[in-house]
């Protein structure tokens, strides 16, 4: 059985966050940057992710997610970056109990924009549960949205 390190395959799941869920495909949702202390992710308006469509705002639920993915991923991140040597089987069973246990969004403005950039940092990392703190903003630097994610990490 060889053991591999989990902080190691972190590409790995940033290629799961880029290309493995396909709502995030939907929305189109690219990380850009990602390590266990921060990410970056970046999407681009398009028709479908339009919730009012004579103010052409970003509807509630795409800012939800996008802020819940970045949240996930640097908690992932950061929970892979703490545990030991394992086999890549209990590296994907890990995987596939992580999930969002909390989320709080709060909408500061209207989504207008025709870019937007997703970054999150981490609060707290245990063994179990950690928290993050996420930020949307439009291509003008415009803060959008902001939200706080409690993830199952262990």
């Amino acid at each position: 059985m060889d053991l591999i390190n989990p902080a190691d395959h972190l590409d790995k799941v940033a290629e799961l966050f880029d290309q493995g869920m396909a709502f995030d495909k939907v929305i189109g949702l690219k990380v850009e940057q990602y390590d266990p202390t921060g990410a970056k992710l970046t999407f681009a308006a398009k028709p479908e992710l339009i919730g009012n469509p004579i103010h052409k705002i970003l509807h509630g639920g795409v800012i939800a997610t996008a802020l819940d993915v970045a949240g996930a991923a640097v908690t992932f991140a950061a929970a892979l970056a703490r545990m030991p040597a394992m086999t890549e089987q209990q590296l994907n069973d890990k995987l596939a109990r992580m999930s969002t246990i909390d989320l709080r969004v709060d909408y500061l403005r209207p989504g207008w924009g025709d870019h937007f950039t997703v970054t999150s940092h981490i609060i707290r990392t245990g063994t179990k549960v950690a928290v993050a703190r996420m930020e949307l903003h439009n291509e003008q630097g415009t803060h959008i949205a902001f939200g706080t994610g409690t993830y199952m990490v262990g």
